[in-house]
C-alpha cells in the first residue's frame, strides 16, 4: 500500500468540546435488541423500560393506523357522476397525504434499527390488514354509506 502524506499516525477526530452536561449517543447502523434506543425523538424513549413500552405501542398504534387509512373507504368514486366534486378530491387527497406521513413516521421509526421497533411496525401492518384489509369481517349486506362517500 502506498504511503499518503500527512497521514502518519493520525487518529480520527474527536469532539474537543469535553462538556459535562454533553452525553454521549451512539446511533446504531444496524440492528440491536435492547430498551435503550432513540425512536422519532431525541432522547426519547430513554433508558426507562415503561418508556419503550410506551414507543413500542406508539408505533404499533402508527402502523395499524395506516393500514386503516389505506383501506377505509370513507369516500368511494361514483362512476356515474365522472371525476367527482373538487371537495371529495380535496378530502381523498387529505387522507392519502396524512396516510402517507403517519406511515413515514413508522418508517423513520424503524430506522432506529431497534428490533423490538420492527416487530411492532410490522405486526401493526399485519394486524391492521387482517382487521381492515382481508375482508374476513365484511358482511355481505353491509353496506354502511357514511356521508360523502359516493363523491
Amino acid at each position: 500500500m502506498e504511503h499518503m502524506p500527512g497521514m502518519d499516525g493520525m487518529s480520527p477526530p474527536t469532539n474537543q468540546m469535553h462538556d459535562s452536561s454533553q452525553q454521549h449517543v451512539m446511533s446504531h447502523m444496524t440492528f440491536f435488541w435492547g430498551k435503550n434506543a432513540e425512536i422519532l425523538f431525541s432522547g426519547w424513549p430513554g433508558t426507562r423500560t415503561g418508556m419503550y413500552v410506551l414507543a413500542l405501542i406508539f408505533v404499533f398504534v402508527l402502523s395499524f393506523l395506516v393500514e386503516w387509512l389505506s383501506n377505509c373507504r370513507w369516500i368511494r368514486s361514483n362512476s356515474g357522476k365522472g371525476s367527482g366534486s373538487v371537495s371529495c378530491g380535496l378530502v381523498r387527497t387529505l387522507l392519502h397525504g396524512t396516510r402517507i406521513l403517519v406511515a413515514y413516521v413508522v418508517m423513520l421509526a424503524v430506522m432506529s434499527f431497534n428490533v423490538g421497533v420492527l416487530i411492532v411496525a410490522v405486526a401493526g401492518h399485519v394486524i391492521g390488514f387482517f382487521f381492515f384489509g382481508s375482508g374476513i369481517f365484511k358482511k355481505s349486506g353491509d353496506d354502511f354509506t357514511p356521508p360523502m362517500a359516493n363523491c
